[in-house]
């Protein structure tokens, strides 16, 4: 059965998008599938797959794979593009809601640059000291929507991302699921620059959107950035995050958005797959 795919970027995450809401896919088939088309040797190559689903709950709901076939609960880039798929395919108004795993998130489209209302995040740590191949890191970590673990840096390009951030992500203290990794270096008052681990990826991605989140919330919480933050992805593209703190603590905030530019890169039909 041939399927139709968007093939979609927010800052360089990637995505492929296909409209579920009448099935095209068994549930049964959907992680094979995943990994083939995800294959970018073999076929599309992405580093996700976004199913767009009908909800009882929202506007309308994803069911989100990173590449290897890994369920997601929440993918900040993935959320603005998917919000803007459904726009461009008439699904939804331009001020909508997504169901995820991760809870109900609001969206909103302004042609290419959209802005998403995500979940709360919750588990806030800081200070958590990590031994790894004989060096001592202090790592915080937050859960946006997803565990991260942020590393700051004072040059995020001397940093051996792959390396360090597959160590960090499988780190016992954050087992049995792991964590994204994001080393972060502060460049301004408002502004950082980020470089992102990808869990379920395994390897560093262009950009995450709540690796962005994650790393402005907790750079607020240590009073290196005020709100909002400009946040430079390994992508070059500027995300934008701007959050309301309940109490002062950014890791109880309650309202937090993400925005920036998302690109519709081509269109086409699955044949082989």
């Amino acid at each position: 059965m041939a399927i139709q795919f968007t093939k979609m970027s927010g800052s360089g995450n990637d995505f492929i998008i296909i409209d579920n809401r009448v099935p095209v896919l068994d549930d049964g088939k959907k992680l094979d599938f995943v990994r083939r088309v995800c294959d970018r040797k073999m076929s599309i190559g992405a580093d996700g797959v976004i199913f767009v689903e009908n909800s009882d709950k929202a506007d309308i709901k994803w069911d989100f794979y990173n590449e290897d076939g890994s369920s997601a609960e929440m993918c900040g880039n993935g959320g603005r593009c998917v919000a803007r798929y459904a726009v461009e395919k008439n699904i939804v108004p331009a001020k909508m809601t997504l169901e995820t795993l991760a809870g109900i998130i609001g969206a909103e489209v302004n042609g290419a640059i959209v802005k998403v209302k995500l979940t709360a995040p919750e588990n806030l740590k800081q200070d958590i000291a990590l031994a790894l191949n004989g060096t001592e890191y202090q790592v915080d970590s937050l859960n946006t929507g997803v565990p991260h673990a942020i590393i700051y840096s004072d040059n995020v390009e001397n940093v051996n991302v792959k390396e360090t951030g597959h160590g960090i992500r499988f780190h016992d203290a954050f087992a049995p699921a792991g964590t994204n990794v994001d080393f972060v270096e502060k460049v301004g008052d408002r502004a950082l620059k980020i470089r992102t681990y990808e869990r379920g990826v395994e390897d560093e991605t262009l950009a995450c959107g709540t690796g962005v989140v994650a790393s402005a919330l907790l750079s607020y919480y240590k009073n290196m950035v005020q709100p909002p933050v400009e946040v430079e992805t390994r992508g070059g593209d500027i995300l934008k995050v701007d959050f309301e703190a309940t109490n002062g603590d950014a890791g109880k905030s309650t309202v937090v958005y993400l925005e920036g530019p998302t690109r519709i890169a081509f269109e086409g039909t699955l044949a082989e797959y």
